[in-house]
């Protein structure tokens, strides 16, 4: 969708084809670990573990991979001459109206964390608000969704909560029968028998996880390995919200991986893009994702500090 609206607007202000696609691909990346992300949902149900704490724990490593990923677009755009969309900065008073003219828009995400932090109402509600809070938006305050709009988003809505539930029921028909056959138990036993070090397996992890999402779909892995992996993390006393970021961001980060990435190839057939300009441009915020997911790893408290301050 998003490269559906995003790259043809980047083509016509005068930057290339695969450079839009290979930015768009790459910052869609960050949308699975920010709040209120369809994946920190399905890990803390499959892997029993509070949904707010993730949805916190999300924030500040989705600013800081947005911010590293800013840096980089300005140093190449800079580089190859790309020219603002404004000539001139815009001044406090058109800074200050723009933020008025989306403050509504911007209360969203406080809305969801913070009915979910104080008890308002429970994560699996805080989706029905989010969509209740955006009709508002869309229809009455901002009045520009119509009823044409309405219907596309919806049968949209249909078409892919139909497909991730087919994923679900068939994820969990396998998982039910690992867990029968005690595969996560005997599993766990096998690698902490080998691995003693959390930095170790973190890194065994990063790796396989990594391969992992070049060829299967996030939310299909996750149903299936986050059973068997669980033991692990308590085993060696690794905090399960922490190592739920590692884990999405580590899947989303492998769907961008050549040569099989499902994102690149996803984004390529909808712009037109050729794979190989794609990879060559992808190359920059390829290496920066990676550097962000080396700090999500190493450095827990920049996903726990929030949910620590907030829920302690």
């Amino acid at each position: 969708m998003q490269s559906k609206i995003l790259v043809p607007e980047m083509e016509k202000r005068g930057y290339g084809k695969a450079f839009s696609s290979a930015v768009t691909g790459a910052s869609a990346l960050i949308t699975p670990i920010i709040p209120p992300g369809i994946a920190l949902i399905i890990y803390g149900f499959v892997g029993n573990v509070s949904i707010g704490r993730l949805f916190l724990a999300g924030v500040f490593p989705g600013i800081m991979t947005c911010l590293f990923m800013m840096v980089v677009v300005h140093f190449i755009s800079k580089k190859r001459g790309y020219l603002p969309i404004y000539e001139k900065r815009a001044g406090a008073r058109e800074v200050f109206r723009a933020f008025r003219e989306a403050s509504w828009a911007l209360l969203l995400p406080v809305v969801i964390v913070g009915g979910i932090r104080f008890g308002v109402f429970t994560p699996t509600e805080a989706g029905s608000i989010a969509i209740l809070y955006s009709l508002v938006l869309g229809t009455i305050v901002y009045r520009e969704m119509t009823l044409r709009d309405l219907r596309t988003g919806l049968i949209e809505t249909v078409t892919t909560t139909a497909s991730i539930m087919l994923i679900i029921g068939a994820a969990s028909a396998f998982a039910w029968i690992l867990t029968w056959e005690r595969v996560p138990q005997i599993a766990a036993n096998w690698v902490l028998s080998v691995v003693s070090s959390p930095g170790m397996f973190l890194l065994l992890i990063n790796i396989f996880l990594l391969i992992v999402g070049m060829f299967i779909e996030g939310n299909a892995a996750m149903l299936v390995l986050i059973p068997i992996f669980m033991p692990m993390v308590k085993g060696l006393g690794i905090d399960e919200v922490h190592f739920g970021l590692v884990f999405i961001f580590n899947m989303a980060v492998g769907s961008l991986t050549p040569p099989m990435g499902t994102v690149m190839f996803t984004t390529c057939s909808i712009t037109g893009a050729k794979i190989g300009e794609y990879i060559r441009e992808s190359v920059p915020f390829y290496l920066i994702l990676l550097f962000c997911l080396i700090l999500i790893t190493y450095f827990p408290q920049i996903s726990l500090f929030l949910p620590n301050l907030l829920f302690n």
